[in-house]
């Protein structure tokens, strides 16, 4: 069985408007909740074999926390452009090329991307992944080469409204 944890990133500071969209960084928001989502995902039994993300700085940042949480060697994180510029359909395509020694998968991205790549490969339709939003897909599969050919079933949706009161 294969497992695709999709995050996406914390919530991003917006203050600045002479950082280019790639190098915004979480704001204080993003920075409380991407722990404690990091926590919650733990609590859930579920650890990465593999960490992909986006080059952006937002999440990178938000990477650092869930790296802190799973105690993952940042060495072995793979930093992917197409995560952050080329869509859905693209990182379908990464998935599906994974080693299959890797059984489970966190994907830290970006909306509209991971909302869409959820709806494609669940089996719930979830209108939008929100800002550190955690969706967990299990596939009845071996090899991740199946992604693209084979619908995965939601095991959660866990984000940090759920949890948290708004504290802005």
């Amino acid at each position: 069985m294969k497992t695709l944890v999709l995050i996406r990133h914390s919530k991003s500071d917006w203050s600045d408007p002479n950082l280019t969209d790639i190098e915004r960084p979480l704001n204080k928001r993003g920075k409380r909740d991407a722990p404690f989502m990091a926590k919650i995902l733990k609590e859930k039994g579920v650890y990465p074999d593999l960490i992909i993300t986006s080059p952006a700085t937002r999440a990178l940042q938000t990477l650092e926390y869930f790296l802190d949480e799973f105690k993952y060697n940042k060495n072995k994180v793979m930093v992917r452009d197409e995560i952050y510029s080329m869509g859905a359909t693209a990182i379908r395509k990464l998935l599906s090329n994974i080693d299959d020694n890797h059984n489970t998968v966190f994907l830290i991205g970006h909306n509209p991307d991971i909302t869409s790549l959820g709806n494609q490969l669940s089996d719930m339709f979830i209108d939008n992944i929100p800002t550190t939003g955690i969706l967990c897909i299990d596939f009845g599969f071996d090899t991740w080469r199946n992604i693209l050919t084979q619908s995965g079933k939601l095991r959660f949706f866990e984000y940090p409204k759920k949890y948290l009161k708004k504290k802005e």
